[in-house]
């Protein structure tokens, strides 16, 4: 459908404002990679590129994502340590040319797996049968996590001598270790020299140059079967550990005993001696060598219980499953990290930067998120950044979209030893809404100073249960932020998650305010889309200027608006542009520059003289004016060189006096001048009083492309042209004295005087004449009003031959008629005859019936001179 001029600019201006939907790069990736999961635009000296994540790209068996062409950051990043896998995260510093530089992982620790274990064999003769110990020791190596990250086993044994049958460095996997023991041959010996080797075990097997590593828990095993020979030497061969921090194992195999049917009581007790205390943890006694089998797992459990953090009804988990780099914000002075995962998934901060590390309690936030509120999940972290409120006072900000399943987000000052003060906390309304997954502070009008404060619910219920989403809007109001509603987007009451991605844009519409950008990836049936909203003065305006469907730029596209970003201009033409990350896919829009279309109109000669038309057309006389209609295009940007070679093409109505329409083609450069002359005939007008209006309208061609107009921007021009001749004398007021008179034209005597004139009269037709006249200064836009009995019917109308007047006469009702006169009356010298209504002379028909019933017709002129 053909829209009205008018409506097609208004059209224009609020669907597709600047930013480029015809002509958007797309880039794809694997999909399986979640390529697009977030988007970046970089700038390394001048060399602009948007960067692209990946996250889930790699081999199957270990995806650790990569950044496709600063700091990245993998929050999922994860170490074994045992029989558990801790997702510490990790981050990654790198130089502007996106060379690794340092790795940051503020949250990572040594497992408490780490380990160094020697595991002092006892291999004299009484030892039987030896395969047995050999399942022994394959099974307990099994159970071991070897690694240089976790743990590192070496074997020493003994009889009358001491053998390492190998070091600590020598095998880096457990498998190594399980095969190499079960290729250990028995020593033998008459003698067993325990307190020889341990003394061997504590001083070499636990020494640098057998791959001993500093930090590592040290622990030895001690297996034998007998009281030891050298059992004096015990305590200094003790001693020896205690000095090194050396925890013992000391499993004592009572089958030589059994076999032979002695007392076993001494040699407990020795092997309780040798153990670290307390015994119920660390000794163990079996009654053959088959038998040791049965205490692997206890064996293996009680050394895991090194890990060290498990009390009793206390959790394990601090910093273990921190995720850090789910969130950060860059500093001035450093790095603020969310924690989402730590102190059980409660979420926290961590700020690194050139002061250390500052990493608040768990008990630093404990106003907001108490205690007895355990395992409640809040996650703070999921979203961290800063605001500058006040006296430039800078407020960090951390979201928690679970807290009491509604969301919270606080607002806090963070001090250099890790105090917590914090200043405001807002709170979600919906449960599952995930109020406080994304947060943005904008500072609308560029002072420094934080105007908004945006908090994302992207899950919040619509109608029907759909994932509609909600942004909250808070205005900065002295050093607190309070609510001032929620933006508004397409109410079509589907899935959106609305506000799963926000991002500040420097300025979009070249008018010194911020702006946003909204991600909506589940709109459209899971196209997506992004949303566009302007700035003003201090606030953000409610309702979104652009839209932008994912579908009208690909129909392949999915999720688009994911994540989104908006810092640089990519393509070098001055204007910012937008990097939008959808499923498998990056897209670059570009922005179109906002130009300002500036119109004039000048007239020649000045005024419009009624006396003396000059002019003729169509071989009527008329008076004579020259338009010239200039147009200048102007742009707020400063790119000089780029503007002069941007045209902008419009198309221009001009509309006269007589309401004919001229349509001109306008084609400039932006910034130069262009006009174009207009002949103007004018041949008659009604009023002469006021300016004859002239008016210029304008819509840019090229809609798709190239330049858009400024929103707002004015696109009809008026001008006014006075009438040359009206003059009322020097107080400029027109005193007048109009007389009427009427006459019947057939005899052209006046009617009889009295008001209403009444006419007798046996002819059916009936003629009459209305002469006006001036007795002083000239008048204008003088009008007559007709009223006659309904006995009358308009039959016809003519005008005099020597009547220089245009007369307008429009029907009021069924028996009168308005007539403007539209020439001066000029002063006494005139005499303007009106006949009728509308035309000099008005013929009545006397209906039939008044005829023969009735003859008295009724006739009323009224005047009313300007």
């Amino acid at each position: 459908t053909e829209l009205p001029f008018s409506a097609k600019v208004i059209f224009g201006l609020c669907e597709c404002f600047n930013i480029d939907v015809k002509r958007p790069r797309i880039y794809t990736g694997p999909e399986e990679a979640l390529f697009g999961f977030s988007v970046l635009q970089h700038d390394n000296a001048g060399d602009k590129s948007m960067l692209v994540g990946a996250p889930w790209d790699g081999p199957s068996n270990t995806r650790r994502g990569d950044v496709y062409k600063c700091i990245a950051c993998a929050p999922l990043w994860s170490q074994e340590c045992g029989t558990s896998v801790f997702s510490t995260g990790i981050c990654v510093s790198v130089s502007n040319d996106l060379e690794p530089r340092e790795t940051i992982s503020p949250t990572a620790q040594r497992c408490a797996t780490y380990m160094d274990i020697v595991i002092v064999l006892d291999g004299s003769n009484s030892i039987y049968p030896w395969y047995e110990v050999q399942n022994f020791l394959s099974n307990i190596l099994s159970k071991f996590h070897i690694s240089p990250e976790q743990m590192q086993v070496g074997v020493l044994q003994y009889g009358e001598v001491a053998v390492h049958e190998w070091s600590l460095r020598d095998y880096q996997t457990t498998q190594e270790v399980v095969e190499a023991a079960k290729n250990i041959s028995r020593q033998e010996g008459r003698e067993t020299r325990t307190a020889y080797a341990i003394h061997m075990g504590c001083t070499e097997a636990f020494s640098p140059e057998r791959g001993a590593r500093e930090g590592a828990t040290k622990v030895m095993i001690v297996v034998t079967d007998g009281e030891s020979h050298d059992w004096e030497e015990l305590p200094d061969a003790l001693e020896e550990c205690e000095k090194r921090n050396i925890t013992r194992y000391a499993i004592a195999v009572l089958g030589h005993y059994i076999r032979r049917q002695q007392d076993p009581e001494t040699f407990i007790s020795e092997i309780k001696y040798i153990a670290s205390d307390p015994d119920d943890k660390y000794f163990f006694n079996v009654t053959d060598e088959a038998a040791l089998n049965d205490i692997v797992d206890a064996l293996g459990d009680r050394i895991f219980t090194l890990e060290g953090t498990l009390g009793y009804n206390e959790s394990s988990f601090k910093f273990e499953m921190s995720q850090i780099g789910f969130s950060t914000h860059v500093l001035d002075d450093g790095i603020l990290f969310g924690m989402v995962g730590a102190y059980d998934w409660d979420g926290g901060v961590l700020k690194e930067g050139a002061k250390g590390r500052i990493m608040p309690t768990r008990e630093a936030f404990e106003s907001e998120f108490p205690q007895e509120l355990k395992n409640h999940a809040a996650y703070l972290g999921y979203t961290v950044s800063s605001v500058i409120v006040g006296d430039w006072r800078r407020l960090y900000v951390a979201g928690a979209p679970r807290f009491k399943h509604k969301g919270k987000v606080i607002l806090f000052e963070l001090s250099d030893n890790g105090d917590v003060n914090i200043a405001q906390a807002l709170n979600g309304e919906q449960i599952g809404s995930y109020y406080g997954s994304e947060v943005c502070g904008l500072d609308v009008d560029q002072d420094g100073i934080t105007d908004v404060l945006l908090v994302a619910a992207p899950m919040y219920l619509g109608p029907g249960n759909k994932e509609a989403g909600r942004v909250y809007i808070y205005s900065l109001s002295g050093e607190v932020f309070v609510s001032n509603g929620t933006l508004k987007a397409e109410d079509r009451f589907q899935d959106a998650r609305f506000g799963y991605a926000l991002a500040s844009a420097p300025d979009l519409n070249h008018d010194g305010y911020t702006d946003l950008l909204v991600g909506a990836p589940l709109e459209d049936g899971h196209n997506g889309a992004i949303y566009v909203y302007h700035g003003q003065g201090i606030h953000i305006i409610h309702n979104y200027k652009q839209r932008i469907a994912g579908s009208s730029l690909s129909p392949s596209l999915q999720y688009f608006g994911r994540s989104v970003s908006a810092r640089l201009d990519l393509d070098g033409d001055g204007l910012l542009d937008l990097a939008v990350g959808a499923q498998g896919s990056a897209v670059l829009l570009s922005s179109r520059s906002i130009v300002q279309i500036n119109m004039s109109l000048s007239f020649q000669p000045h005024s419009i003289n009624v006396i003396q038309k000059t002019c003729q057309r169509g071989g009527r006389e008329s008076a004579c004016l020259n338009a010239t209609a200039c147009f200048l295009a102007l742009s707020q940007l400063s790119v000089v060189a780029m503007l002069d070679e941007r045209k902008l093409t419009a198309r221009a109505l001009f509309d006269d006096s007589n309401q004919r329409q001229t349509q001109l083609g306008v084609r400039v450069h932006t910034g130069q001048t262009v006009c174009h002359n207009l002949p103007i005939h004018v041949f008659d007008t009604a009023d002469y009083i006021r300016p004859i209006s002239f008016s210029l309208r304008f819509k840019i061609n090229d809609t798709e492309s190239g330049p858009v107009l400024d929103e707002g921007w004015p696109t009809t021009f008026k001008r006014s042209v006075s009438v040359w001749g009206v003059y009322c004398g020097e107080d400029d007021v027109c005193v007048t004295d109009l007389v009427l008179q009427l006459y019947e034209c057939l005899n052209v005597t006046p009617l009889c005087r009295q008001q209403p004139y009444v006419i007798r009269s046996p002819r059916r037709r009936l003629a009459v004449e209305v002469q006006l006249q001036n007795r002083l200064e000239n008048a204008y836009n003088t009008s007559l009003t007709l009223h006659y009995s309904r006995n009358l019917h308009i039959s016809s109308h003519s005008i005099r031959e020597d009547t220089q007047l245009k007369i307008e006469c429009t029907s009021l009702s069924s028996n009168s008629h308005s007539c403007n006169v539209s020439y001066p009356v000029f002063r006494s010298h005139s005499k303007v005859c009106l006949v009728g209504p509308m035309f000099h002379e008005l013929k009545y028909k006397i209906p039939e019936m008044f005829h023969t019933h009735k003859n008295r017709i009724f006739l009323k002129c009224c005047l009313h001179p300007c």
